[in-house]
């Protein structure tokens, strides 16, 4: 697994900024793959997209 904002392992270093952050901000990265998302913002939320796997939305 790794870290949907900074794209490292979850398990190395602490990742407090990273969770606070994504309180306010969609996903970069996929926790899966570590592969960079396509991400849209939209009003109402956002959608953020894996080429590997697939749609996650907020």
């Amino acid at each position: 697994m790794f870290c949907d904002r900074c794209g490292l392992p979850a398990t190395d270093g602490d990742h407090t900024a990273c969770a606070a952050a994504r309180e306010l901000e969609p996903p970069r990265f996929c926790p899966s793959c570590r592969r960079r998302m396509k991400v849209q913002v939209i009003p109402t939320g956002w959608t953020a997209t894996c080429v590997e796997h697939g749609l996650r939305e907020g």
